[in-house]
């Protein structure tokens, strides 16, 4: 209905008396409609929140404060996600040492080695033994891993993907020394290339993803030969030292003598080197990484030409591919020592 309708009938309503009235009232109505939305539905909240804005854009100290109020409680939040649960953290320790320790343990002794009292240690391993990660010999009353740690074992081992962890590990190392790496696996013809990264300044090495490397000439090929089964790499030594006659550079074995003593040395270093053998001015090492069962996983490669590259066995090439070995050994589930 429109104010003049509104006017007409509220005149025959009340007739002519009324319409001076009717006049008033309807230039209140026309007033109060012409007013700005704003100041219509205007509240104390939405006044409170127009000063406060008002007072901040005014002060740049109360701004600034605001922001860091702000700032705080973000990073209070973020710090409270991170915290997690400790309580799940102190009794992982007790996993962790049954985990290290071959043979099933009395309380005392599980207890002493996780950093805490019997009777607290013994609370969390009635909770594990509930979950299947504990179980207790009901006639010793010692306890050892249960049933379903070796279901979690097994369900990491059947998921991960060494060379794909490799690949990740070996970009942060090659970021941090500016060397080429690699990696190696043992394939039908011997140990092949399957990922190939080049330093800053690349080593005229003449390598690319698919190559088989040499047995008795490269690092790559002493590490394969000294840690894997004679029967799988036989064939290829014998036939590399069939031709060894030709190698007229290096300290390339050229007897069977000569190659087990390397290979000795292989095993005693704990990884394979070689300065100027394979190709003349390029050093390299190759480092083993080792599977849950013990076995020969792949090998991480570093090499250089001489000079810009640290050969010295516990150098920083040398140290930094070690470390990454073992950090990539222990995901695939390797421990050196028997469990």
């Amino acid at each position: 209905m429109t104010i003049r309708e509104m006017y007409s009938t509220m005149v025959n309503r009340r007739g002519p008396s009324g319409c001076a009235a009717c006049a008033q009232s309807l230039s209140a109505l026309n007033s109060n409609l012409s007013m700005p939305p704003i100041a219509r539905s205007a509240s104390p909240r939405a006044s409170a929140t127009a000063t406060n804005a008002e007072a901040l854009a005014d002060d740049p100290a109360n701004l600034a404060d605001a922001t860091a109020e702000s700032v705080d409680a973000n990073e209070a939040g973020e710090e409270k996600l991170r915290s997690g649960i400790q309580s799940i953290e102190v009794g992982f320790r007790l996993l962790e040492v049954l985990t290290s320790e071959p043979r099933a343990m009395m309380l005392r002794d599980l207890a002493q080695r996780a950093g805490m009292s019997p009777a607290k240690a013994h609370r969390y391993l009635v909770s594990f033994m509930r979950l299947g990660m504990v179980a207790q010999d009901p006639l010793s009353g010692r306890y050892e891993l249960g049933g379903f740690a070796l279901q979690l074992g097994l369900a990491r081992l059947a998921r991960v993907d060494g060379v794909k962890l490799a690949r990740l590990a070996l970009a942060e190392l090659h970021d941090a020394l500016d060397v080429t790496v690699g990696i190696a696996v043992w394939g039908n013809q011997g140990p092949t290339v399957v990922h190939w990264m080049e330093s800053s300044h690349p080593a005229k090495a003449s390598l690319k993803l698919g190559d088989v490397m040499p047995m008795l000439s490269s690092a790559t090929g002493l590490l394969f030969a000294a840690y894997l089964p004679r029967s799988k790499t036989a064939p290829m030594i014998e036939r590399e030292l069939a031709g060894a006659q030709h190698y007229s550079y290096g300290s390339t074995p050229r007897t069977a003598q000569a190659l087990e003593l390397a290979l000795a040395q292989v095993r005693e270093h704990g990884a394979a080197r070689v300065e100027g053998m394979l190709l003349p001015t390029i050093h390299a090492f190759c480092t083993p990484v080792f599977d849950a069962s013990g076995e020969l996983a792949l090998g991480l490669i570093a090499l250089g030409h001489e000079g810009a590259f640290d050969s010295n066995w516990n150098g920083a090439v040398d140290t930094a591919l070690r470390t990454c070995a073992e950090k990539l050994s222990y995901e695939l589930g390797y421990s050196p020592t028997p469990r």
